[in-house]
């Protein structure tokens, strides 16, 4: 069974995946990761010297690559891999299990803030202009996201109960 986590960088996709997984003796895939591997470079060296053009490109091919693979796991996607392409249809045709973690722009910014250097994307924007940032990327992508079969409103939840919300879902 595939079970995918969509959402904003920083929402924990990644986190939560892990425990998914473990918790349900199945494999955990970072899409980032597979990519990277894929590539022989990380995420911010593909975007650096090949750019983002080539990054969307590789990553659709790689995302019909895994899905089609059909892996007992819990795949955590890129912020953008959604919003590109046809890869949310081919996400939704995959498996009924999509997880669109949903959380407020201001936990977004908290987090994300600490983050910046590792992430492509808003490296480069101001402390000062991250909130609005943010606020334009989610308009732009809630219509990707919110196709997801389930959301998961996340804000203050732990981990594990976060975990516990996508439980009950696939109960």
């Amino acid at each position: 069974m595939i079970q995918v986590l969509i959402g904003y960088m920083g929402s924990g996709k990644s986190t939560i995946g892990k425990i998914l997984a473990k918790k349900n003796d199945l494999a955990f895939i970072d899409f980032d990761e597979y990519i990277e591997k894929k590539e022989g470079l990380s995420i911010p060296e593909i975007f650096s010297q090949k750019g983002e053009i080539y990054f969307r490109k590789k990553e659709t091919l790689y995302l019909s690559e895994l899905l089609n693979a059909k892996p007992d796991a819990v795949v955590s996607l890129g912020g953008g891999t959604p919003c590109f392409g046809n890869n949310m249809d081919v996400v939704l045709n995959a498996t009924e299990n999509v997880f669109y973690l949903k959380l407020s722009v201001d936990v977004l910014e908290k987090r994300l803030k600490h983050e910046k250097a590792q992430r492509p994307l808003i490296k480069d924007i101001a402390d000062a202009e991250l909130s609005e940032f943010i606020r334009k990327h989610l308009f732009e992508r809630n219509f990707y996201y919110l196709r997801a079969h389930h959301i998961i409103s996340v804000n203050d939840e732990t981990p594990e109960e976060i975990v516990h919300k996508i439980e009950e879902k696939l109960a």
